[in-house]
């Protein structure tokens, strides 16, 4: 296969499989952990800073956020300067899960690039940023001309 699409979309899933498996004994799964990545960089974001900082649909993310919600992984509450807005954070079993989701991150990573040196493993890193600032750089001009 030398679909450039094709090929990201099938390593993406499997990454996304080994993530799982990895994760699942934590009781979050993958589209949970950008989030949590996010929040336990900072906690007490607002879905709107989230939003921003994620890159997804407003829609993905407030779905993402009711499942977390209802699993105890966060709790919102009111935001302290606009009463519009609701802060969002984490509760003590999404604090206490980080080092081992982290790990199981970094084993999934560790086992997608084994058969890498590490001078192959920063060149393919390097070309998948600049893939993505390709696609960011052709989504942006779309979004302008309209």
């Amino acid at each position: 296969m030398t679909s450039a699409g094709y090929l990201v979309n099938h390593m993406a899933r499997l990454f996304a499989d080994g993530l799982r498996k990895r994760i699942a004994p934590l009781g979050i799964v993958p589209g949970q952990f950008p989030v949590l990545l996010a929040l336990w960089k900072k906690d007490g974001l607002t879905q709107k800073e989230l939003l921003a900082l994620l890159d997804i649909e407003q829609a993905t993310l407030a779905n993402t956020l009711a499942r977390m919600e209802r699993d105890g992984l966060i709790v919102r509450k009111e935001h302290p300067a606009d009463a519009r807005a609701r802060t969002i954070h984490l509760t003590e079993k999404a604090r206490s899960i980080r080092d081992r989701a982290y790990m199981a991150a970094m084993e999934t990573n560790k086992k997608a690039l084994s058969g890498f040196t590490d001078s192959e493993r920063q060149r393919f890193l390097d070309d998948m940023r600049r893939t993505i600032a390709a696609l960011q750089d052709e989504d942006s001009s779309v979004h302008r001309a309209k």
